[in-house]
């Protein structure tokens, strides 16, 4: 199947410069003045009680309900690490980072889905000139979810490929407009590739019923014979090395990888702050059952564990700071650093979901009703902690071959 020569694509379309303005000029509404890490976080903590209060509906819904999505919008967050040449805010990590961690406050599910949602538009903008032009069109901040399992294959054709094949775990996939997976290039160039289509010619597979995380509907892909051309395509080394970039990308040189396990360590953590002050409230209000009214905030035990769960978030979010401090603006992070991501991201996780287990365990059996967030927080970070980039042992496997100065291998996502 052949596609327009990109000459003559280039000439209908103008440059990519002229395009943004047109568009700005069009949709002035859709962009916002850039805003600064700490206006970003401002506007994240005046989400976290709107986001609270409508967690049971997006764990009901399984997906999250679209007051939350239009009221992110609204505060022109999504755009946060989109290169300010694209309309966006250019953002780095740590900003990034702590945004995701306060809207974890108010729901570790939605939190992850608005998290990757900013994090896959910064993917987006590393495609080739004409396909940023494509897919920032008409907006700073476009949706896709994006499997990274190179699940499907991608065929060689004249002007692209064809692309088949079925990706699990398509976040946010309720609300995109895009898919960018990973797909197997066929053939004597035999390579990996990212691929981006409309999702309109994508089949969405409904598999996501579990314990947690509902809200992210985290569905599978499917792909029949589609066409992709060239320009919305780049390699899988180029993207996740991101040694592609424009203008005003502040996360540029930054690894894929460290980025993404360090900011989806970030709901877990603010999903445990949460629950430490849902669990003091509890105590100060909990009468002991089967007793002539002990209250539980007068019970030593109930004091040493509401310091014990207070302790492990604090230590949790010094890991995280230091790991995430190595991924500032101008710094080069080496492999000891992307090492170092890894295991602070999947320590994070680890002592966040003891820090939430633990606070459940002396909060009574009233938590476990449905109407308590308590139950919810804690099934998140249940079902949170099966994504790959937090499995303990490999992570931890990781880090002492490195500190034993052993190579890393192929598969072990650094």
């Amino acid at each position: 199947m052949a596609s327009t020569s990109a000459v003559t694509r280039s000439a209908r379309r103008g440059s990519l410069a002229e395009r943004i303005s047109d568009v700005v000029s069009r949709h002035k509404s859709i962009y916002a003045d850039p805003v600064d890490a700490i206006e970003a976080i401002e506007r994240a903590e005046s989400l976290v009680e709107l986001i609270a209060e409508h967690a049971a509906a997006g764990e009901a819904q399984r997906q999250v309900p679209d007051v939350v999505i239009d009221a992110v919008r609204d505060r022109h967050l999504f755009q946060i690490v989109v290169p300010t040449s694209l309309g966006g805010h250019g953002l780095g990590l740590e900003p990034l980072a702590e945004v995701t961690r306060t809207l974890g406050q108010g729901c570790p599910a939605t939190s992850w889905t608005v998290s990757f949602l900013m994090i896959h538009a910064w993917l987006l903008s590393k495609l080739p000139a004409d396909g940023r032009d494509e897919v920032f069109a008409d907006t700073a901040s476009p949706f896709a979810p994006a499997p990274l399992a190179p699940t499907g294959t991608a065929r060689p054709v004249d002007g692209g490929f064809i692309v088949n094949g079925r990706w699990e775990w398509a976040t946010a996939s309720a609300h995109s407009d895009w898919l960018l997976a990973n797909a197997i290039v066929e053939g004597p160039e035999f390579g990996l590739r990212f691929v981006v289509l409309p999702m309109s010619e994508v089949t969405m597979d409904d598999v996501w019923y579990t314990s947690g995380m509902r809200a992210t509907r985290s569905n599978t892909a499917v792909v029949d014979e589609r066409f992709v051309p060239t320009h919305r395509t780049i390699g899988a080394a180029d993207l996740l090395d991101s040694a592609t970039t424009v203008d005003g990308d502040g996360l540029a040189g930054l690894p894929v990888m460290s980025v993404l396990a360090l900011t989806a360590a970030a709901p877990a953590l603010g999903g445990a702050e949460r629950v430490v002050e849902l669990y003091r409230q509890r105590l100060r209000e909990r009468v002991l059952a089967y007793t002539l009214g002990d209250r539980a905030i007068e019970q030593p035990a109930a004091q040493i564990r509401l310091a014990t769960v207070d302790d492990l978030v604090r230590g949790a979010a010094a890991r995280w700071r230091q790991a995430i401090a190595a991924f500032r603006p101008g710094a080069t992070p080496g492999l000891d650093e992307r090492v170092d991501a890894r295991l602070a991201a999947a320590s994070v996780v680890r002592s966040s979901r003891l820090a939430v287990g633990t606070a459940c365990e002396g909060a009574g059996a009233s938590v476990y009703f449905d109407s308590h967030p308590l139950q919810r927080i804690q099934r998140d970070l249940e079902t949170l902690k099966g994504h790959v980039v937090f499995d303990w042992d490999r992570t931890a496997e990781l880090a002492g071959r490195h500190h034993l100065g052993l190579e890393p291998r192929p598969t072990d996502m650094v």
